[in-house]
C-alpha cells in the first residue's frame, strides 16, 4: 500500500508505503500489523531487474535509518534497495521499543556493570516494558524470526518481483538464511555480513567470538613493529586491568564525546569487556591498545569516554521489545548459567566469574527472560540452512561480536558461496571496507564468481600510538 516516507533526521530519497501482514500466522484472530517500506530507485540508466532487500540486526535495530549506510555504500547503484522495518522496529505498527530500559541503560554507565542490583534494575525496567506492551495486547510470542522471514516472503509477493537479492547484517543473517531456509522461491543470491549462524547463536557463543575478535586486534598490533614495541603483552595487560577494575571499580565524572555535560560513569572488569565487544565507534579498534596501555598507567580517559557514550541513547531508536522477544525464545533456551560460564573461562582464563557469569552485550538476559515470559522456539529457529543458491559471506576479523571464523562455519552447508574476511574492520563490514563494497558489486553482477582480488593487498590500519 503506497503511503508517505517517515519523517527521518535523514530524508529518504524513494518511495514509501506499508505492508499489512497477520501478527501471528498460528493465531489467525484478524489481529494485523504494518510494516514500513522504502525503495530507493537505482542509481545507473539501465538498472537490473532483481532488486537487493535488506535485513536489518539487532534485533530491533532500526533498518530505515541504514539507508544512508546502504546507499553510500552503492548497494543501490545498479538495483534497486528495498528496505523494510522488521516487525515491532521503529516505523512499524505497532512499535516494540522500551523507553524503560533506554533510560535505565542512560543510568547504568554510572552503576557497577555486573553487580546483582544492576541486574534487578534492568528486569525492572524490562518488565515495565513488558507489562505496557502486552495491555495493549501485543502478542510477544509472535515477533520472532520465523515471523519475520515470512514477512519478507510476502512482501516479494506483494512487490510483484520475481527475483531478488537479499542481504543482511547482524542478526539480519541469522534472518536470511532463515529466510533462505523457509522461504527459498524468488532468492537470486544472498550475502550475509556479521554471520549469526541460526543453529548455534546463544548465550555461551557470545565468548567464544569476543575471543576471536579481541585476539585478532592483539594479533594486527604485534604485526606492526611500532605497535608490538609501544604495546608488549596486551592479552596480559588486559588481563590484569579486568581483574583489578573488577575488584576495585573505578568511579569517574567525564563528558561524553560531543561535548555534553559530565556524567558519572564506573568502569569495573565487566564494563572494559562490554566495551571492547561493543564496537559502536566509541573506543575505535586502532584505540584500543592504547586505551589499555592508559589504563594499565593510571589514565582511563579513553574507556571513560566510550563508557559515557552511552548516558545519552537516542529514546526509542532500538526496539527492545523484538530483541528480547527473540533473544528469549531462540538463543537463550537450552544453555545453563554453568555453560555461559564454562564458555567464558574457556575463552579468557584467568578472568574474573563475575565478568565472565555475564554474556557480552546481553547482561542478564537469564533473568531478564525469566520475566519476559515467551515460549521456547529454539526446536524451529535453531536450525541449519543448506542450499545451493549463491552466497556471499563477509567478516571484518576485529569482529567481537560475530566473530570471523563463524562466516565459513555457515557456509559450510552453502556450497555454492564465497567466504570474504576483510583485515581490521570489525561488525558490519560493508560500509566500512571499498574493498568490500567492490566484491558485492562484482557478486550481485555476477554471484557464481565474485571478485575478490581487492582482499589479498589489505592490511589493518595502524594503530594509535601516544608517547
Amino acid at each position: 500500500m503506497p503511503g508517505p516516507c517517515p519523517k527521518t533526521p535523514e530524508p529518504i530519497h524513494g518511495r514509501c508505503g506499508v505492508l499489512e501482514v497477520p501478527e501471528s500466522r498460528a493465531h489467525r484472530d484478524g489481529r494485523t500489523i504494518r510494516l514500513t517500506v522504502a525503495i530507493i530507485a537505482a542509481t545507473a540508466k539501465k538498472p537490473a531487474k532483481d532488486p537487493v532487500v535488506y535485513m536489518e540486526g539487532g534485533p530491533g535495530g532500526d533498518a530505515i535509518d541504514a539507508i544512508q549506510y546502504l546507499v553510500a555504500s552503492g548497494v543501490n547503484r545498479h538495483r534497486d534497495l528495498i528496505v523494510m522495518t522488521q516487525r515491532g522496529g521503529r516505523y512499524s505498527q505497532p512499535n516494540l521499543a522500551c523507553p524503560e530500559i533506554d533510560r535505565f541503560n542512560a543510568r547504568a554507565v554510572g552503576l557497577v556493570y555486573d553487580a546483582p542490583s544492576t541486574g534487578r534494575g534492568l528486569v525492572r525496567a524490562a518488565k515495565a516494558c513488558r507489562d505496557r506492551l502486552t495491555a495493549d495486547r501485543i502478542r510477544l510470542s509472535a515477533y520472532n524470526t520465523t515471523e519475520n522471514a515470512a514477512d519478507f516472503a510476502a512482501l516479494r509477493t506483494a512487490l510483484g518481483i520475481k527475483k531478488w537479492n537479499v542481504y543482511g547484517a547482524s542478526y539480519g543473517t541469522d534472518l536470511a538464511l532463515t529466510y533462505l531456509r523457509r522461504h527459498p522461491r524468488g532468492i537470486r543470491s544472498v550475502t550475509i555480513d556479521g554471520v549469526t549462524p541460526p543453529q548455534i547463536v546463544s548465550l555461551p557463543w557470545t565468548w567464544d567470538s569476543a575471543r576471536q575478535g579481541i585476539d585478532a586486534i592483539f594479533a594486527a598490533c604485534e604485526a606492526q613493529p611500532r605497535c608490538e614495541a609501544r604495546y608488549p603483552h596486551l592479552a596480559r595487560t588486559l588481563t590484569e586491568q579486568v581483574r583489578r577494575l573488577e575488584a576495585q571499580p573505578l568511579t569517574l565524572n567525564v563528558a561524553p564525546p560531543g561535548g555534553e555535560n559530565p556524567v558519572k560513569v564506573v568502569l569495573d572488569g565487566g564494563a572494559i569487556v562490554n566495551l571492547l565487544v561493543a564496537d559502536g565507534g566509541a573506543l575505535p579498534s586502532v584505540d584500543v591498545p592504547a586505551a589499555i596501555d592508559e589504563l594499565a598507567h593510571g589514565n582511563p580517559e579513553r574507556f571513560a569516554r566510550a563508557q559515557a557514550a552511552g548516558a545519552t541513547p537516542a529514546i526509542g531508536e532500538s526496539a527492545h521489545g523484538l530483541t528480547h522477544s527473540i533473544a528469549c525464545s531462540e538463543w537463550v533456551p537450552g544453555h545453563s548459567r554453568s555453560d555461559l560460564l564454562k564458555a567464558g573461562r574457556r575463552a579468557f582464563r584467568g578472568w574474573p566469574d563475575t565478568v565472565l557469569a555475564q554474556a557480552p552485550q546481553l547482561p542478564f538476559e537469564n533473568d531478564l527472560c525469566r520475566a519476559w515470559r515467551v515460549p521456547d522456539r529454539t526446536a524451529i529457529q535453531r536450525v541449519t540452512t543448506s542450499s545451493d543458491v549463491p552466497t556471499l559471506i563477509l567478516n571484518g576479523t576485529f569482529d567481537a561480536k560475530t566473530g570471523a571464523s563463524w562466516g565459513p562455519y555457515a557456509g559450510r552447508t552453502l556450497p555454492r558461496s564465497t567466504a570474504v574476511r576483510i583485515p581490521g574492520i570489525g561488525h558490519f563490514v560493508l560500509p566500512q571496507s571499498p574493498c568490500a563494497q567492490g566484491v558485492l558489486a562484482s557478486f550481485l553482477a555476477g554471484p557464481t564468481g565474485p571478485d575478490t582480488r581487492c582482499v589479498a593487498g589489505l592490511a589493518p590500519k595502524p594503530f594509535t600510538i601516544i608517547p
